[in-house]
Order: structure tokens, then sequence, then C-alpha cells
């Protein structure tokens, strides 16, 4: 294979879910049986670079300030959904079981591999809670050790600047519920890869977090 074709391949390979054989069809399927999608693709890839960002609020995608959820009147917005990822929320939407609002973190703490608060989109969700329009934080974060560690930071973190909240007052004295999904969710799993109805499961029997 040509050089230029080879860059094309590891270019390809190192998009999540690619190993080298899909790579390795997906550049063979662009240029030789279909090279009329290869500019479709270009200039698809091209425009959502140009438009696409992180809504201010919640940090999901978005092509105005805020994302189609957020700017959505119908949804409510003193129930605030924390998950991990994008791909997380998409899961949640697919669902149809909740009607809430959401945060996006962009990931979890994880030390070892430098993972810190400063990375993630903690500090806007903590500002949101200080508006004291958030009622309920449900944690839709992965059953392992990185995801229990990030619920635990956000609880011990909320902003005194919260009505009735001070700092150092624990988080059953807050007037933010804090709740964790985790029934019909496997251990050291996430949302991601849970199907429809496990996922109405774990919204629906949430529990108090603490």
């Amino acid at each position: 294979m040509t050089p230029a074709f080879e860059k094309l391949q590891k270019q390809l390979k190192q998009l999540p879910g690619l190993g080298y054989r899909s790579a390795e069809r997906i550049a063979l399927h662009l240029l030789v049986e279909k090279p009329a999608r290869l500019n479709e693709l270009v200039a698809s890839l091209e425009e959502a670079a140009r438009a696409v960002r992180r809504c201010t609020r919640c940090g999901n995608l978005a092509e105005d300030e805020l994302c189609e959820i957020c700017s959505d009147p119908r949804r409510e917005p003193s129930l605030v959904c924390v998950v991990e990822h994008v791909p997380d929320l998409v899961a949640l939407e697919r669902s149809g079981a909740y009607r809430g609002v959401y945060h996006v973190l962009h990931g979890k703490l994880s030390p070892i591999q430098g993972v810190t608060p400063e990375d993630l989109n903690l500090a806007a969700l903590l500002s949101r809670i200080e508006t004291g329009v958030v009622k309920e934080l449900i944690l839709a974060l992965s059953n392992d050790v990185e995801g229990e560690a990030t619920c635990h930071y956000l609880t011990q973190h909320l902003p005194p600047g919260v009505p009735g909240v001070e700092a150092g007052v624990s988080v059953n004295e807050s007037p933010v519920k804090i709740t964790r999904i985790g029934f019909g969710l496997p251990s050291g799993g996430g949302v991601l890869y849970a199907d429809s109805v496990t996922l109405k499961s774990a919204l629906d029997g949430r529990r108090s977090y603490s």
C-alpha cells in the first residue's frame, strides 16, 4: 500500500472501536469502492468542526450557546443528571425515561491517569448548584473506583453559596438531594452499553447517595 493510504489507515485506527482490519476496510471503501463519499465525509467533518461546540451550561454538543435540551422549556431544570460523556447522555435520552436536564463532566477523576477536578467540567456544575435552581442531582456515573471517587468529590464540594449550605456541612444536610443510579447496572459498568429498559430501571430505582 502507498504511504498516503497507510497514513489514512493509521488515523482511522485511532478512532474508538476500530482495529487494524476495520480501519483498512473503511479506507479501501472510501478510496476505491465509494470515492464520492470521501468528499462528502470531509465536508461534513469540516462543517461539524466549525459549527459544533460545547453547550455553555451543561457541556453537551450544541451549535448555539445552549444545546437543544437546555433550551427546551419542557425539560425540568431542577433535575440534573450528571454523566461522564456525551454518548452516556445520548443513551439516556434514547431510553425516553428522563425529562430533566444534564451535566456532562467529559470524564471522571482518576489520579492514576492524572485526571484532576480541573480537567473535568466540575466547576460549571458547582456554579449551576449555586444558583439555587437545582433540587436533585442524579449521579449516572460508572460503577467503578473512578466513578465512585467522582461522586464522592461532588458530594463533598457543594458550593457554600447554596442557601442553607455552609462549608463542611454534610450532603445529608444540603437542600440539594443527591441520588445515584445503579439498579440493574452491572458492577464496573456505565450507562453507555446498557439497554433502554435497564436504564429506565436504573433511573426509577435511584437511591440516595451519601
